[in-house]
Parts: C-alpha cells; structure tokens; sequence
C-alpha cells in the first residue's frame, strides 16, 4: 500500500512521528511517499502526479487542507494525525498512530464523503478563457483585508438576486466549513452527511442579513458594489488572490469530494461536543453542579 505523506514543520512532534512510521512502514507492508520538504533525499517525493492509494497529514487542521489541496482530483482516503490543539477534522492523535494505522490497513475504519466547492472570477460577461478555478474543502471567504470600512456585496443564486449584503465580508462554507470561520461568524453548525451550501457574512452591518443553507448544487455569485477597489479571496485559510471590484466571483460545487478516515465509534457528534463544546462544557457544568 502506497501512503503519501504531509506535515507541519512547525510542531514538535513531527520528527519522532516520521520515525515511528518508518517503524511501522515494513511490519504493515507500506511504502511511505514523502513530500520533499520532510525528507531532504528520498527514492520518490509525494507530487502532483504521484500514485498512492491513501494519504496521511501529520500537523493539524490546516496541514490536511494543504493536503486535500495536494491531491488535487485524486480520490484517497486522507489519515490526519493530529499534532496539535484541535484538529477537528484529524482522525487519530499522535498517541494513537500506531493502533490507527494497523486498523487502516485490516480495513476497520470509514471514509466520509465531504463535499467540496469551486470558485471561479470573470469581469461579468461570463468566465474568461483560461480562468483559475479554485477548490475548498472548508470555505471560500471573499473579504476586505486591511480596510476599515464594510464593503457592499452583491448576491445572486441561480440567477437570482437576492440582495446586497454591507458587511466586513462573506463566507461560502461546505458542511464541513460550517465548524470553522462560517461558525466564528455565527453561521450554522451543519452535519456533513448532509450536502448543502452555507452563505455566512462577516460582521453584517443590518440586522436583516443572516446566514442561508442553499441546495448544494446552487451556483453563487458574488460582486462588489462599493468599498476597496480590491477584495481578498481567501481559499481554505490559506491564501489566495485579489479580486477587483467589476469582477464575479462564481461559486460552485465542485465534482471532486474529499474522503476523510474515521475511526468508529468516533462521530461527528462526539467531535462537537469534545472538541467544541457543543451542548455546553462539562467542565463548567460540573462545577455549577457541585455548588
């Protein structure tokens, strides 16, 4: 089995974790394909084009964004170790790699479907030739950078308007992105078995303007009417371009999901309750308990 490999250089952990698995690698019959920035020499660098039938992120959330990007159309289960805080969206901590690992290859674990989007920009007459498409796992956020003023959005869905949102931003989020920025926004939490799109802005300046759920194979287009002559488009947190005012942004699902591993009785429930404290913390309610 041919397992491409990712991580974070910033975190502690990375090192003895790459050691581990090269422990692991022979006894599980796995041949490791590492991207070049964790090995300085190796036989074949994990790429683009690389053939792997699954792919581990050794970091955090961010590390399997970058590695669901990586993969571009490919579609492989994606094993996220998570070596941080977090990792809402990691299958295993760095403690249970080893027994995480073995369940993977005996075939004990699920992969999640989860939706992805895709955005593209023309100058309003349709998308030009040769246009840069993008594609999320969590969020496209189109946003006003460093301006202190709200910027005026106007928005349409399958062709229809349906208004002009004056906020700080907007936030197009999957399922899975309805845990991340959409919800620091106040957007909904939205179970990822069900496809939808969410539609969040960010510091809205009305009280009329709230999140939308829209079907998931809506088309969203979204163009400035005032504010800075340039947007930022940001693409999963991690970057992205400049979008000038004039231009639509064009939001839709996109053809290629990407296959998260989990490890039952792991569940998306018990996720945002551990992790996020949905529900309410049982720290805090314990403690208001033995009062």
């Amino acid at each position: 089995m041919r397992i491409g490999v990712v991580g974070h250089e910033g975190y502690e952990q990375l090192s003895a974790m790459l050691g581990t698995l090269d422990l692991l690698a022979p006894e599980l019959g796995l041949k490791l394909i590492f991207e070049p920035r964790l090995r300085a020499v190796s036989q074949e660098e994990f790429g683009a084009e690389t053939e792997i039938d699954a792919l581990m992120t050794l970091g955090g959330d961010g590390t399997l964004l970058r590695g669901a990007k990586l993969l571009g159309k490919r579609s492989v289960p994606i094993i996220g170790v998570n070596l941080g805080r977090l990792g809402f969206l990691t299958s295993c901590s760095a403690s249970e790699v080893e027994s995480s690992l073995r369940r993977f290859t005996s075939g004990d674990f699920t992969a999640e479907s989860r939706m992805t989007l895709t955005a593209t920009t023309d100058g309003g007459a349709g998308m030009a030739a040769g246009a840069e498409a993008w594609l999320a796992l969590n969020d496209f956020v189109l946003h006003k950078g460093g301006f202190a003023r709200v910027v005026r959005l106007s928005i349409s869905i399958d062709g229809e308007q349906i208004g002009a949102y004056a906020a700080d931003g907007i936030v197009i989020a999957t399922p899975t992105g309805s845990t991340a920025y959409s919800l620091s926004a106040g957007g909904p939490i939205v179970a990822p078995s069900l496809d939808s799109i969410v539609i969040t802005p960010i510091s809205a300046h009305t009280l009329g303007v709230r999140p939308l759920v829209v079907h998931p194979e809506a088309e969203i287009v979204l163009q400035a009417e005032d504010g800075p002559d340039e947007l930022l488009l940001t693409v999963d947190g991690q970057g992205g371009t400049q979008i000038e005012r004039g231009e639509r942004l064009i939001v839709r699902r996109s053809s290629s999901p990407v296959q998260l591993v989990r490890f039952p009785p792991d569940s998306f429930f018990n996720r945002i309750t551990q992790k996020l404290g949905w529900g309410g913390l049982k720290e805090r309610d314990d403690s208001g308990n033995a009062q």
